[in-house]
């Protein structure tokens, strides 16, 4: 093929009788070879093994149309880049049949034929429970991995594409080459790394798995609600317009602009099936989310505010913005490259008042010069007295950039109100260390449909030191976390303790702190920058159960530092209980990418391509067990025996007089040093030579 042309494809061309295809790959081709069939491979060729710089692709040529056979093992995770993740344990069985139905309907352009590469033993027992890791991408796809066992195994894969209008048809089949060209180019693989429209990527990822709901929210500010379906359907996605600004006057959306609902129906394949959108005004990245399908909400939360929906009324529970006036980065998008006036303006000002200040410095007085060294005595005084384990930690300026961000949301059912009745409740943390607290009233199940549901503000938290909150837990009674929605319901927890007092423990990047509820007053607090200067990035609550008991485990905090350190913190007393070194502290995406599982574990991207998983629990550890059988060592004749024997008799000759030598050797050093008569000859002779020497040397002096 001509370079000019085609010098940007890396192709194979197979050519049998009248039949030609150039399989077209999208990452260069490292090697390849073909299997035959028959005992001693010396038959037909059955499959075309083609090693690429991406991904493993085997394509079957035996069947008609020469399908590719699926990858049962290394499976490029990264087809679209990786986004975000999230993490569900223990499946329960109607659910996770129902995913792998969904999936089995995806692949059936796949060959029928087994896996042609064989070899080695899989020692490891059966996983204890079925687990699942899902993976947000670029491409605004999500796909559903079988992580119980070593191999993360693909089941399903979602598309939120279709529901957005987009220029290009999103029903073509990008596996086919053009109608007539030459050569009949054909794709193959799963990698694909470049997206038609960035706003498309999967920021933030919740899945319900006793109720079969999901939720995606997107960097364009979409959240989707998705309802899991075993069969087709053809309808129509209602899209809800959220405004988090409330009508602020003076700013400005200078990012991307959101993305278009389609308004004719669509057709959705069996799975997951949106059927409604929430579209934030302005459309920024969606960096919170939480999903509780007990009280059929979502809370969702951006860089302007957060705010609550009711998808089974379909309309909106609560808007709060959370935009500081100063925050003028927070109206332009990741997207946006385009520098604000007011911004280079205001560096103007700020340059020609720092001038003014330079030149006033040299007319200063004597009495200013006074106070100032009095000043700075002081400062060193206070910093002086502050412990010395313990580092001096400035409070940040109301005025630093994205201090309304939200950071987490959580929901609970606590006492917020009074001590006697409990409520359910949403709770906010912001990127400027403020916690929001709403009492939610929702009606009875019997009339949950038709009335509406109502939010009221309750309290708010403004930590001293502004460090953003990234984590929110309520502690019961017995001091135990607040189990998942549904779950009691399932009888796979035990109810939270309503009898004792509750405790909210807000986590932020530089310490951990418990308030009393409901008057949220101050009982512990952890500092953790201040002792070490580590940040944490984050956060999860883990079961650690007893390797040796079954019906005995304790409930730990488990968080990640920009160090890269794992550390577990015991609840509710918050005492650190270990550490350990995880991930490189130079890999900044690494600790941006881990999630932590409830039962201990964690995942992270050790690089774009790979997880690695590791575990802080004795009792759920996965590890691969195999076996591999490596041929028989040669076998040689009988004629070449006599030589190997001689050889070795005459090693071991040499070796056995030379351990006499060395005997004898020690026995005359021996008697040597013990015989007296012997000593004072040599010493007699050793004198005398020293004598001697002297007068030799004057001798020849003279001379």
């Amino acid at each position: 093929m001509p370079r000019a042309s085609y010098g940007d494809r890396h192709c194979i061309t197979v050519i049998y009788s009248k039949t030609q295809v150039a399989f077209d790959f999208t990452s260069r081709i490292i090697d390849f070879f073909v299997t035959r069939d028959g005992p001693q491979h010396t038959g037909e060729p059955s499959a075309l093994v083609v090693l690429v710089e991406e991904e493993l692709v085997v394509i079957d040529l035996q069947t008609e149309g020469w399908p590719v056979i699926q990858t049962p093992y290394l499976v490029p995770l990264h087809s679209s880049a990786i986004t975000c993740s999230h993490h569900v344990s223990a499946i329960p069985l109607k659910l996770w049949e129902r995913i792998i139905a969904a999936g089995v309907v995806q692949n059936t352009q796949y060959s029928k034929k087994p896996w042609p590469i064989t070899g080695g033993q899989n020692l490891a027992p059966d996983p204890p429970q079925r687990d699942l890791l899902l993976t947000g991408h670029e491409d605004g796809t999500v796909r559903f991995w079988d992580a119980s066992g070593v191999c993360l195994y693909p089941l399903y894969k979602l598309s939120t594409a279709a529901v957005f209008s987009a220029d290009a048809d999103l029903n073509d089949n990008m596996s086919q080459g053009a109608e007539g060209e030459w050569p009949p180019f054909r794709k193959v693989g799963c990698f694909d790394p470049y997206s038609d429209d960035p706003r498309l990527g999967i920021q933030k990822i919740h899945l319900c798995k006793y109720s079969g709901y999901l939720t995606v929210a997107g960097t364009a500010g979409q959240i989707l609600m998705l309802e899991l379906n075993d069969e087709a359907a053809e309808q129509t996605v209602e899209a809800k317009i959220v405004d988090l600004l409330q009508g602020q006057e003076g700013f400005r959306w200078k990012g991307h602009t959101q993305l278009d609902v389609r308004e004719e129906p669509v057709l959705f394949p069996p799975g997951f099936q949106p059927f409604t959108v929430v579209q934030c005004q302005p459309p920024a990245v969606v960096t919170a989310l939480s999903l509780h399908s007990e009280w059929k909400l979502v809370a969702f939360g951006t860089s302007h505010g957060f705010g609550v929906y009711d998808y089974l009324q379909k309309n909106n529970v609560l808007v709060k913005c959370t935009l500081n006036p100063s925050d003028q980065l927070a109206m332009e998008g990741p997207l946006s490259r385009v520098k604000s006036i007011k911004k280079s303006l205001r560096q103007s000002f700020r340059r020609i008042r720092r001038s003014r200040v330079s030149l006033r410095k040299h007319h200063i007085s004597n009495t200013n010069k006074i106070q100032e060294a009095n000043a700075r005595l002081e400062a060193e005084q206070a910093e002086m007295e502050m412990a010395p384990v313990q580092r001096k930690i400035e409070a940040r300026s109301s005025d630093d950039s994205f201090t309304g961000l939200v950071r987490t949301l959580y929901f609970a059912d606590t006492f917020l109100s009074d001590s006697s009745h409990n409520t359910p409740s949403l709770w906010a943390g912001t990127n400027g260390g403020t916690v929001f607290a709403y009492i939610l009233y929702i009606p009875p199940v019997e009339h949950r449909a038709d009335e509406a549901l109502t939010a009221q503000p309750a309290k708010e938290i403004q930590l001293m030191h502004r460090a953003p909150v990234v984590g929110i837990v309520v502690l019961d009674g017995h001091g135990a976390p607040l189990p998942e929605p549904l779950e009691t319901a399932h009888d796979l927890a035990r109810s939270p303790d309503l009898l004792g007092s509750h405790h909210v423990l807000v986590i932020s990047e530089e310490q951990f702190k418990v308030f009393t509820l409901p008057k949220l007053s101050s009982k512990m607090k952890l500092k953790l920058t201040a002792v070490d200067g580590s940040r944490v990035r984050r956060v999860g609550v883990a079961w650690f159960g007893s390797s040796r008991t079954e019906d005995y485990g304790e409930s730990g905090l488990v968080f990640l530092t920009n160090q890269g350190d794992v550390h577990v913190l015991s609840l509710p007393h918050i005492k650190m209980q270990i550490r350990y070194p995880c991930i490189r502290r130079e890999d900044v995406s690494g600790i941006a990418s881990c999630v932590f599982t409830k039962q201990g574990q964690g995942f992270y991207l050790m690089s774009p391509s790979e997880f690695e998983r590791f575990s802080l629990s004795t009792r759920y550890l996965v590890e691969p067990r195999c076996l591999v059988e490596a041929p028989l060592p040669p076998v040689f004749s009988n004629q070449h025996q006599p030589k190997l024997e001689g050889a070795s008799s005459a090693l071991r000759c040499t070796q056995d007089t030379e351990d006499a030598e060395s005997a004898a050797r020690r026995v005359m050093e021996h008697a040597l040093l013990n015989d007296e008569k012997v000593l004072l000859e040599i010493q007699k002779s050793l004198e005398g030579d020293q004598t001697a020497f002297p007068g030799n040397n004057v001798k020849n002096a003279v001379v």
